[in-house]
């Protein structure tokens, strides 16, 4: 919101400076406010969605890349044709009046052009500055209803989601950003002056050309709103510089082929498309993405659009026979080649609460595995014990066993109380092995032994 409100401030005063420096101090407001928005925009994104941030970033960068693509062209179409008009009409008032008359006429041309273009970029940049206005106020309605609580206990939770390289994997992000947004950047920038000087187009022809790029930049944008719903980022990632690499190595050797060209151009605006939401959902899976972490690889972003094309058109005006834009796009995509592998592997190395847990459940098993052997010495304690109770009980069951057949003896012929002997014998046998604490089936063994016997 904050950011939004900025960027309002600069457009609203920027039609009304008069002073270069007070414009230099606007616009820079406007950078600034712009940095911050494509920093808190990302992490705004993932903490709202979570996992399921993939499609929503790639929506978040489709706009810009739809920005992109259409203010140029509603640029032209607003400036372009008054500019050209006013201009014809000066031209035709020129060849019809003298030469006294000329510089009357063509001053009094150009300041109507002014007027005009000046009211043209009056309203523009009212019209702009008045939908962020509405758009910072709805964040900031938001803001105002959203539970802070909720968010601490959050970030609470996530504090031992860190990965085990979290700080290398940023700088290698920094690093893989600085080459992927300067390729991106000094492509689009120079493509129209090497179409121009290296492929001799025309003029209208070269502005198609970065028209291709621009269009398959984001339509492929568009497409990967779709393809994020059902692939993962990795493999997203993966196809992107894949595709990057082998379109820069035909632009860089095959590019004074015009199919070749054309057909590299469009590719290679495809690929690039998707690099920078893929790869701010893809390390979310692995670490936490606060806002620190966020800024350090857009600030790697904003270094990159800021130095590599600085860079590449200084080579350009040094050597210019060598196309530099297309070895520029080479280089740089065989560094994000070589730095994802290394960042997919640091990424999956096993964190200190993984490795903790692995040692619990180490410690876990052989608390276990002794467990079991104590409650195997336990058995054969226990089975030593039951074997001293059952010698108990046999002796104490031959005592019975005397003593009933002596009574047994008193008592003349098959009389009835010989028939109601066996049972109280029974009871006998089975009481004297539940004092002694025998087991039930041995218990069972005992009392048919007696009753044989």
């Amino acid at each position: 919101a904050l950011s939004m409100f900025g960027t309002t401030v600069g457009l609203y005063g920027i039609p009304w400076c008069k002073k270069s420096l007070l414009l230099t101090i606007l616009m820079s407001v406007i950078g600034a406010s712009m940095g911050i928005l494509d920093t808190g925009g990302n992490v705004l994104a993932l903490n709202t969605w979570g996992a399921e941030a993939g499609p929503h970033m790639q929506a978040l960068h489709f706009s810009f890349a739809v920005g992109a693509f259409v203010a140029p062209i509603l640029a032209k179409m607003a400036l372009g044709g008054s500019e050209s008009k006013d201009f014809t009409v000066a031209e035709k008032t020129n060849h019809s009046v003298p030469r006294s008359v000329l510089t009357a006429s063509a001053a009094s041309a150009t300041s109507a052009l002014k007027h005009h273009l000046g009211a043209d970029f009056l309203w523009s940049y009212v019209v702009i500055g008045t939908y962020l206005l509405l758009v910072s106020f709805f964040f900031f309605i938001l803001y105002s209803k959203g539970s802070s609580a909720r968010d601490k206990s959050k970030a609470s939770l996530q504090k031992c989601m860190f990965a085990k390289y979290h700080y290398v994997l940023i700088f290698l992000l920094f690093i893989f950003f600085f080459c992927y947004v300067g390729a991106e950047i000094t492509y689009g920038s120079y493509i129209f002056t090497y179409a121009k000087a290296f492929a001799e187009m025309k003029e209208n022809e070269a502005a198609a050309l970065n028209s291709v790029f621009w269009g398959a930049f984001a339509a492929c944008r568009g497409v990967a709103i779709f393809c994020a719903a059902c692939l993962y980022p990795g493999t997203m990632i993966l196809l992107s510089i894949v595709g990057s690499a082998v379109s820069s190595l035909c632009l860089a050797f095959f590019a004074r082929y015009p199919a070749s060209l054309w057909v590299g151009t469009a590719v290679y605006g495809a690929s690039m498309a998707t690099i920078f939401p893929s790869s701010i959902s893809w390390i979310e899976q692995y670490t936490v993405m606060q806002g620190k972490s966020a800024s350090l690889f857009v600030i790697g972003a904003a270094l990159g659009e800021m130095c590599i094309p600085a860079v590449v058109g200084y080579l350009q005006g040094r050597f210019h026979r060598v196309p530099v834009v297309m070895y520029t796009a080479l280089v740089t995509s065989a560094l994000t080649v070589v730095l994802f592998p290394l960042m997919y592997k640091l990424a999956n190395a096993p964190s200190e609460s993984d490795s903790k847990e692995m040692s619990e459940s180490e410690d876990r098993k052989a608390l276990l595995s002794n467990a079991g052997l104590n409650e195997d010495e336990e058995d054969e304690e226990g089975a030593g014990e039951w074997n001293e109770a059952d010698f108990e009980v046999i002796e104490m069951n031959d005592t019975l066993r005397n003593s009933v057949i002596e009574t047994s003896r008193r008592i003349p012929g098959d009389s009835p109380a010989k028939a109601s002997l066996q049972p109280h014998l029974d009871n006998v046998l089975r009481d004297s092995l539940v004092v002694a604490g025998g087991s039930p089936g041995r218990k069972n063994a005992n009392v048919d032994r007696e009753k044989n016997d």
